[in-house]
């Protein structure tokens, strides 16, 4: 059976950091909270209903997000885990999960090995916490994340630990870090599985030298890229009256400073259906995403998929049920991006909205987690 593996964000609790960055008390909610439509019919702002305003501080918050999941279908949680050079940020829930042996629900992590920037785009301008890579920061770095390795709910492959690298071709000693990684686990009986996650236009055999998978990041994988290219050549056999039209309502937005651009969700899906393709020459566990759109955080300068629905999203993963053949049983992982994304409009957890519909459309295609 597929096993369906949720993102998860942990910065629902307030941090020094964060306060000195974007205010006292900052969460991820304040960005939420504060989001407002920018046009006739746009979904904003996100708002919790089930969860509430949770506070990942709280074990009765944690615990509540387990049980939600595995009602639905969902088999784990994939945390983000931030690490820079020694400095640990948003690893209040993680360590208490660890340390309490609560909620007893699978998890592995994720390294988000990205800069933080003033502008959300792990970018290199207006940098709040940047990220540098030596020999000497990978040995710590693999000595910290042993006690979670050895946990008995961490997620595994033929018994190894799963861990995952959100952008490894950013790593300037990428081959030596990994290395140190595997050999310092084996001297302590451990034997990794290690994956990168395929987004940013990184996709490909040629970056799986050091790795033993790959991770879709819907909806910005291969599939996107391939349906930007189609929707560009499409564009450009259209009549030259018509894109000299497009072009004129694109300047009078401009003027306007609507920067934020987008894609219907219903053509992404639909373009993916007929054209995805699994990957052959290497293992790579496929993805979904039940939305997108990052207003809250990026105002004007967003993106958004337009007109996401549980039913369009419910087709989606009928696709990967009806098509998907994991490489083995025990590589059989499905990751859907994201269980808590709510400033990038991009979350299983109910809304004021929608309610339940997107966790009900994962139990209606795969069942109950097992």
């Amino acid at each position: 059976m597929t096993k369906l593996i949720a993102f998860h964000l942990p910065q629902y609790h307030p941090i020094p950091e964060n306060d000195e960055w974007w205010g006292k008390g900052f969460t991820e909610w304040t960005n939420v909270g504060k989001a407002k439509p920018l046009f006739k019919g746009h979904y904003q702002p996100h708002l919790p209903a089930d969860l509430g305003f949770y506070d990942l501080r709280l074990p009765e918050a944690r615990q509540a997000q387990a049980e939600l999941a595995r009602q639905y279908g969902i088999h784990g949680f994939c945390y983000y885990h931030y690490w820079f050079q020694g400095k640990r940020l948003l690893e209040k829930p993680l360590d208490a999960i660890l340390q309490s042996k609560e909620p007893d629900f699978p998890f592995m992590l994720c390294w988000a090995n990205e800069n933080w920037t003033r502008r959300w785009d792990g970018g290199d301008q207006i940098v709040l916490m940047k990220q540098d890579y030596s020999s000497a920061d990978a040995l710590a770095h693999i000595h910290m994340l042993l006690p979670f390795f050895r946990n008995e709910r961490y997620i595994r492959v033929n018994g190894k630990p799963f861990f995952a690298i959100y952008r490894s071709p950013i790593i300037t000693n990428l081959e030596e870090y990994i290395h140190i990684f595997r050999t310092e686990a084996q001297k302590e009986g451990i034997e990794l599985y290690i994956a990168r996650v395929e987004s940013h236009a990184q996709f490909g055999k040629e970056h799986m030298t050091n790795f033993d998978a790959g991770i879709e990041f819907q909806p910005f994988a291969k599939t996107w890229s391939e349906f930007l290219e189609s929707m560009d050549s499409t564009q450009r056999q259209l009549p030259d009256r018509i894109r000299r039209k497009l072009l004129h309502i694109s300047g009078f937005f401009s003027k306007l400073k609507k920067k934020f651009s987008y894609e219907r969700y219903g053509d992404y899906v639909d373009f993916l259906i007929k054209n995805y393709q699994y990957q052959q020459e290497y293992v790579c566990y496929p993805g979904a995403s039940p939305s997108w759109d990052n207003t809250a955080r990026r105002g004007d300068n967003a993106f958004l998929l337009r007109g996401s629905t549980p039913q369009k999203f419910q087709e989606w993963l009928q696709f990967h049920k009806d098509n998907y053949r994991p490489a083995s049983s025990e590589e059989n992982f499905l990751f859907i991006n994201a269980w808590n994304e709510w400033a990038e409009g991009n979350h299983l957890e109910p809304c004021q909205k929608w309610g339940l519909k997107y966790l009900e459309a994962v139990k209606e295609v795969y069942g109950t987690s097992n």
